[in-house]
C-alpha cells in the first residue's frame, strides 16, 4: 500500500495496526518501526532510559515525513503565488488542478 503525495511505502498492514491497536493518527508509514517499539516499552515496563535505539528511529522517520511534508506544501504555496501573479498579467488558470485524477 501505498499514500499519495509521499516517497515512503507503507510497510506495516492494516491488520497489523489494528492488531497493535494503534490510534488513527499513528497509522503512518513509520507504523511499522512503532510495533518494536512499544513491545520493547512494555518489556522494558516503560523505562525512559531503555529503548533509545527504538525511539530513535520511530522520531526520526516521524521527523523526515514531517518535512518531507512541509516541502510539499512550500511548493504548493509557490505554484499558487505564481498563478496569482500570472493571473494579474492576464495569464488564465488552468480550470483542472493537477491533483484532480482525471
Amino acid at each position: 500500500m501505498e499514500v499519495n503525495g509521499s516517497s515512503k511505502k507503507m510497510i506495516a498492514t492494516q491488520a497489523e495496526m489494528v492488531e497493535n491497536k494503534f490510534p488513527i493518527p499513528y497509522r503512518d508509514q513509520c507504523a511499522h518501526l512503532l510495533i518494536p517499539l512499544n513491545m520493547c516499552r512494555q518489556s522494558e515496563f516503560y523505562l525512559p532510559w531503555k529503548c533509545e535505539n527504538e525511539r530513535h528511529s520511530y522520531e526520526k522517520c516521524e521527523y523526515k515525513l514531517v518535512m518531507e511534508t512541509m516541502l510539499q506544501m512550500q511548493k504548493i504555496r509557490e505554484e499558487e503565488a505564481k498563478f496569482k501573479q500570472a493571473g494579474k498579467h492576464g495569464a488564465s488558470i488552468p480550470l483542472v488542478p493537477k491533483t484532480a485524477n482525471a
